[in-house]
């Protein structure tokens, strides 16, 4: 175990290099790092602007824009265009299947649990490759813009995002490029901005209110010996200034008595009324009356009207508040500070609903689009040992995980998480009738275990025999303040469990750690690719058994030709797996998954049938 204020994962890190931090946003991101005065400071490259659109389009012949420049393809090529890829992070189809009408590219459906894919012409794309390539043109914005390589990053994510979305976050950081020293949770990085839990002596409890362009959450904190637990989060995904410029819209239609249908139909226009429609917005920050026009359309709007029309939604907002309080069984008047992040909140309204609500000033005085940026930029200078009046704790030097199919390595436990710490990840069975899971732990920053360090490995044995993927296997690592990790295994359908003792860093060096860091920054791009076609494999050989298991049984309810034609797929799936191309193996699972669905819908509505046959239904 080492101490941060020393050194960082055994002296990898200098004090006089960069470490910037990173706001990955829904619709815009941006970077910050310690100014040479000592202040955090965000960067704004080549007078590009301080905030990157998260946006990225894919051209016609291959090329990659991402930011202001592929903002503008949202109209004139949607289907082409990723937006809001953080909300696909670490989300399986299940997670989103309701949402799938706000996305105008392809999000694959494959009808199960693992994570989603996007479709971009013939190649397909996961949001870590998405949010990789956002996290890529900020690194290469900082770069240009302090002349100097930027390696080391502290990427902030919201609150209520849980282990796969944080790991999925990590995981685009190393694939742009950068050693991901810390997830720091959105709300932390704020009140860190505002100064507040930097000094160890101050307990507070503390209410961050963050409305951005698309998303809204408000997350209660305790902030006590200099560490931020977060006792509540509540919010919505699909709230935020965006809906207050649509309001503005459905208010000029009716106003100008437009035909709606139409008006959809006219990208062009349909775009201008949009981005007047914002305008008008911001204006009633310093101004009561909006009044413009665009051919024959008024665009007319008074800072009454334009509060009237967003009550209804900032009033959702403070319902969450409520209910944030509620789960962290508090008082509204137990809250010390509130602190204000987000673009939206330089609304008038907004600002005096929240101040009404918690009877109290309020932290804004800070820019709310770069207050979490500026947050990070300073949690990213604790890490560096740069400042001394901060409690620094005990850090893991190394990840911690388990193997999974394919022989990758599964973080659980990722390198710079604070001790003791627990974490956990379910997991289940893939052949029926599994009994015995083998249970491997590993240490180390590569994609493959074959290239980390083994602990242990034990079995779970007595799992009852179930169809693959019914068992629920949960896998616990806890690590104690003396580097002793328990790793816990429990079927939680029958209560069997298995447990061992490690220690991650006995008989390991300084220099040893610092290689295999080393290792995984240079290999990190092939250790992702890899990644990618194993997962795409076992996604793959998955797809196989399970429709050769659904043939053996419902062959018969299928005609001959949809026999053949399944056949015929599966081979060309096979034949897939057996190339290094994990767009082809990702296209023939579309197509096999495609044709079969029918089938098995039809399959499930027959059996559903004979079951009800002569039961009476009351």
């Amino acid at each position: 175990m080492a101490k941060v204020s020393i050194n960082l994962a055994t002296g990898s890190i200098q004090k006089e290099e960069i470490i910037v931090g990173i706001d990955l946003g829904t619709t815009n991101s941006l970077v910050a790092f310690i100014n040479p005065d000592k202040h955090p400071q965000v960067i704004n490259d080549a007078g590009k602007g301080v905030l990157v659109p998260s946006v990225v389009h894919f051209g016609e012949s291959g090329e990659i824009t991402v930011g202001n420049e592929a903002k503008n393809y949202l109209i004139t090529d949607p289907q082409n265009t990723v937006f809001s890829v953080k909300r696909l992070l670490g989300r399986s189809y299940h997670d989103i299947e309701n949402y799938k009408d706000f996305f105008s590219y392809k999000v694959i459906d494959d009808n199960t649990d693992s994570l989603v894919k996007i479709k971009v012409g013939d190649k397909f794309y996961t949001p870590i490759d998405l949010s990789a390539l956002v996290l890529k043109e900020l690194k290469a914005r900082a770069e240009h813009a302090l002349k100097t390589p930027v390696n080391r990053a502290v990427i902030t994510v919201p609150a209520y995002f849980n282990d796969s979305q944080r790991q999925a976050t990590r995981d685009a950081g190393k694939l742009a490029g950068l050693d991901v020293l810390r997830i720091v949770n959105e709300p932390t990085a704020a009140s860190l901005a505002y100064g507040i839990g930097l000094n160890p002596e101050e307990t507070k409890t503390i209410a961050v209110y963050d409305l951005g362009g698309g998303t809204f959450d408000v997350s209660i904190l305790q902030i006590q010996n200099g560490i931020f637990e977060v006792l509540s989060t509540n919010g919505n995904t699909f709230l935020g200034g965006d809906d207050f410029d649509s309001l503005i819209l459905d208010y000029w239609i009716e106003k100008n008595q437009l035909d709606k249908a139409e008006l959809f139909s006219n990208a062009e226009l349909l775009q201008q009324l949009r981005l007047k429609a914002e305008e008008a917005k911001k204006s009633f920050i310093h101004q009561s009356l909006f009044n413009e026009k665009i051919g024959d359309i008024w665009c007319t709007l008074d800072r009454v009207t334009f509060e009237q029309l967003i009550q209804p939604r900032v009033q959702e907002t403070i319902t969450c508040c409520k209910n944030a309080l509620k789960d962290a069984k508090l008082d509204v008047s137990q809250i010390d500070e509130v602190v204000m992040v987000g673009g939206s909140t330089r609304t008038g309204l907004v600002k005096r609903m929240v101040a009404e609500f918690f009877g109290r000033a309020l932290h804004n005085e800070l820019n709310p689009d770069e207050v979490v940026a500026l947050g990070a930029a300073i949690q990213a200078d604790i890490l560096a040992g740069n400042r001394k009046d901060i409690l620094l704790l005990d850090v893991t030097p190394l990840s911690l995980g388990i193997e999974t199919m394919g022989g990758l390595m599964d973080v659980i436990i990722p390198r710079n998480a604070k001790v003791p710490t627990k974490a956990g990840r379910q997991y289940t069975t893939s052949v029926d009738g599994q009994v015995n899971m083998k249970i491997s732990v590993y240490q180390g920053e590569r994609d493959l275990v074959k290239e980390n360090r083994k602990l242990a490995e034990f079995d779970l044995k007595g799992i009852p025999a179930m169809p693959a993927g019914f068992p629920k296997i949960d896998i616990n690592f806890l690590l104690n303040a003396d580097g002793i990790l328990k790793v816990q295994a429990i079927e939680l359908r029958s209560g069997v469990k298995q447990e061992v003792e490690v220690k991650p860093t006995y008989g390991i060096t300084d220099e040893q750690v610092e290689q295999m860091l080393m290792d995984s920054i240079t290999h990190a791009k092939d250790d992702v690719a890899q990644r990618m076609l194993i997962e795409a494999r076992t996604e793959g050989e998955q797809m196989v058994y399970t429709v050769e298991r659904f043939m053996e049984k419902n062959g018969q309810l299928l005609t001959a030709e949809e026999n053949a034609e399944t056949h015929e797929h599966v081979v060309n799936l096979k034949a897939a797996l057996t190339t290094g191309d994990k767009d082809l193996i990702h296209k023939k699972i579309d197509e096999l998954n495609e044709l079969t669905r029918p089938f098995a819908e039809r399959v499930m509505d027959e059996a559903i049938s004979v079951a009800m046959k002569g039961k009476a239904i009351e």
